[in-house]
């Protein structure tokens, strides 16, 4: 069974094809971004690349179909559909009529400068302000930038962190999160799954997100993009200067140390340190599929593959419906109390109850049965491991009925009409409502009937007409 949400996520050319020509082409000025486009392409399309990146004149379509055999004619098709959507070549006109490609010249100059050395520095080394006093190393950079993105994460399961109102607006607009009027954000059934995605899936879901609303805060995406790719071919443990920084880039940075991504004694400081995070951004997103599938990996020393919920293989779950976590972390026991009632809290191990009560307050907030089952069948101990099925049958069917139990009453907004003065009339009514597709519901016995708000004028205005006819 699917789970009933799916968050779309586009990879990295999926993202760059979508914008302005305008936008590419600006994009590509700096070496940088070209580089981190030319290292996401398919191997093919890195070929025709390579073939094609000293040449000055466009070559015949014809020829370069010839550079691959007949059987890989769907991979030669796939590759100039690449290259095409993201603006790396153009078809040209030959002489004579004929079609052929031509690499963005923008493009061109800049992955050889990329390539070959050259050209401005990229950023400012924090070497120019000097010896840092308060220099990081890259464990404690490691560690940073994970405390950050989990006080994100504590944010969206309750649990009290201090993000700031830009944030926790984001969250919403991104449908991880809901807000009533008057009530703090709660999470959603698509802010759920992404709990269960590992941190670099996360990540890349959550700068797509921000990267939607970046104009309407005043920002240049040219720039902001420029800079993330910028970014991603930093050293760890090395400080950059913000030096030449404009203010929008500034604001921007005063995000990303929000994020995590990037490390800053204090606001006003000269230097920043990029973490892991954002060194892993734009490096291998296109593993990450169309539709984000809950990630089920073990913890590795990697924090681009770190699952974002933490540590695996510490829940029990029992047929009496106790479930035990042997767990520290208070991200893992906040995702378990979403869905239970949490009874006992030892050192090492949280005791908590599966309940009718719980698990449809859960379902309320738009949380799945089928989310709340993946998550202990891929957070399962080692010896439920050893079970088959992992979960006991009981618990997943109770946890499924549970659902369907709140289910069974379905709300459908209408108009009622009653008080007919003859079964007559009230047929003509209902005949005609049923006629425009919008009866609802009838109750012959008492002369009642709904009907939809959409067919509700339509239909008044149909009695009137009968009744001034009579």
């Amino acid at each position: 069974m699917k789970l009933r949400v799916q968050l779309q996520c586009k990879n990295l050319h999926e993202y760059l094809r979508e914008l302005s020509p305008d936008i590419l082409d600006r994009l590509y000025n700096h070496p940088a971004t070209c580089l981190a486009v030319y290292r996401e392409l398919p191997s093919l399309a890195k070929n025709y690349m390579m073939r094609m990146l000293f040449l000055d004149q466009p070559l015949p379509q014809a020829a370069v179909a010839l550079w691959v055999k007949k059987e890989s004619q769907k991979d030669h098709d796939e590759c100039v559909s690449v290259l095409a959507g993201l603006r790396l070549w153009h078809s040209q006109q030959l002489q004579g009529g004929l079609q052929g490609y031509i690499l963005n010249p923008v493009f061109k100059d800049n992955l050889r400068t990329a390539l070959l050395g050259g050209g401005r520095v990229w950023a400012d080394e924090g070497s120019s302000l000097g010896p840092d006093r308060h220099a990081r190393d890259i464990e404690s950079l490691d560690r940073y930038a994970m405390e950050r993105w989990e006080v994100i994460l504590q944010f969206m399961v309750g649990s009290p962190s201090a993000v700031s109102q830009d944030l926790a607006q984001l969250l919403v607009q991104a449908g991880l999160m809901k807000s009533e009027a008057g009530e703090a954000p709660y999470i959603t059934s698509a802010g759920f799954q992404f709990l269960l995605l590992d941190t670099a899936s996360q990540l890349w879901y959550f700068t797509l997100q921000y990267l939607k609303t970046a104009q309407s805060r005043g920002m240049d995406l040219v720039e902001i993009l420029s800079f993330l790719f910028q970014l991603s071919f930093s050293t760890l443990g090395r400080d950059y200067s913000v030096e030449g920084m404009s203010e929008s880039l500034l604001t921007f940075l005063q995000h990303l140390r929000e994020f995590g991504l990037v490390f800053q004694r204090k606001r006003k400081s000269r230097r920043y340190y990029p973490t892991r995070l954002a060194i892993t951004l734009a490096a291998g997103v296109t593993t990450s599929s169309s539709s984000l599938s809950p990630s089920s990996s073990s913890t590795t020393s990697s924090l681009a593959s770190t699952p974002g919920t933490g540590d695996t293989g510490f829940i029990v779950v029992e047929t009496n419906y106790r479930i035990y976590a042997y767990t520290n972390s208070e991200l893992q026991i906040a995702l378990v109390a979403l869905f239970s009632e949490m009874l006992y809290r030892f050192p090492n191990v949280v005791v908590a109850q599966l309940t009718r009560e719980s698990v449809q307050q859960a379902i309320a907030n738009g949380i799945a049965a089928q989310q709340i089952i993946h998550f202990l069948r891929t957070r399962a101990h080692p010896i439920m491991l050893k079970q088959t099925p992992v979960l006991p049958p009981t618990i997943t069917d109770q946890i499924r009925l549970w659902e369907l139990e709140r289910d069974r009453l379905r709300f459908t907004e209408g108009v009622l009409y009653n008080q007919f003065l003859s079964q007559a009339d009230f047929e003509v009514l209902r005949d005609r409502a049923q006629g425009l597709g919008c009866l609802v519901w009838q109750d012959v016995a008492h002369r009642v009937m709904v009907v939809t708000p959409q067919g509700h004028s339509e239909v008044k205005r149909f009695w009137k007409r009968q009744r001034s006819h009579v």
